[in-house]
């Protein structure tokens, strides 16, 4: 994985060589993509970053926020993987629970949702409403990002912390219908295959194939990524390997 520098001061400079060991503390952006022109790129930090999108804003809250938490790396999807490398690309989907997980911390930026002072108690009535109804909780790919990171913390668009994944615990059970358990940490393989795929029911995604894609590591499976080949036949390799994994791990507790 490619990593973003963070100096003291929140400014964020180079992206690291693609890293397989050795990979320092780091914190991870979770977000919902505008349009993909709108977004800063991997092609885009190889020429200096483009403050001029849309995207900075949140590149930039993130390196912010790294640097107040003593954090030096960051991980942004949108502009840490050279998506024209289809090699590269499919390693990082088949990575990236792993890598949400490895995340010392996860930043959320809503951007529609408002706060000028998300820590105070008294302006929660603002806005979770809009919490409530944010487009991040309507996402396919923001599913594993909440799920697999021990510390994940809800960000207005100002960059005022709403509270974190257990403070905020009965919402987001609430708006998800994901239960408590499985925010508090409890191992994903516990809840049944038909509870995990609830989860993702509602959820979408630009790509139609990254709706099963987004799930990999939620059954912690794996799958070539074949774009083109369409939702259904995505679906169908994914409950392949779902039962072919739940086979072996059957067979390994049958005696001898």
């Amino acid at each position: 994985m490619r990593l973003l520098r963070v100096d003291k001061n929140g400014e964020f400079s180079t992206l690291t060589d693609d890293k397989v060991s050795d990979i320092p503390a780091y914190a991870i952006l979770s977000h919902t993509w505008g349009e993909d022109h709108e977004e800063v790129s991997f092609k885009d930090l190889t020429v200096g970053p483009r403050t001029d999108k849309p995207g900075y804003r949140k590149l930039k809250f993130c390196a912010e926020q790294a640097a107040r938490d003593e954090v030096r790396f960051v991980w942004v999807d949108t502009c840490c993987i050279d998506k024209s490398n289809n090699t590269e690309l499919s390693e990082a989907i088949n990575s990236m629970f792993r890598w949400y997980q490895r995340a010392v911390r996860c930043y959320v930026y809503l951007p529609d949702v408002h706060a000028d002072n998300g820590d105070s108690n008294d302006s929660i009535q603002l806005w979770e409403p809009h919490f409530r109804k944010s487009r991040w909780f309507t996402r396919g790919w923001t599913l594993q990002e909440l799920l697999a990171p021990s510390s994940v913390e809800f960000f207005s668009s100002t960059g005022n912390k709403l509270g974190d994944k257990r403070s905020l615990e009965q919402q987001i059970h609430e708006i998800t219908g994901i239960s408590v358990q499985a925010l508090r940490g409890t191992a994903l393989s516990k809840f049944a295959v038909s509870e995990r795929l609830s989860w993702a029911e509602s959820r979408q995604t630009k790509r139609e194939e990254d709706k099963a894609y987004s799930l990999l590591g939620i059954f912690s499976t794996h799958i070539p990524l074949i774009y083109g080949e369409g939702m259904t036949s995505a679906f169908e390799r994914l409950q392949e390997q779902i039962d072919k994994n739940s086979r072996s791990v059957q067979d390994s507790k049958c005696p001898t």
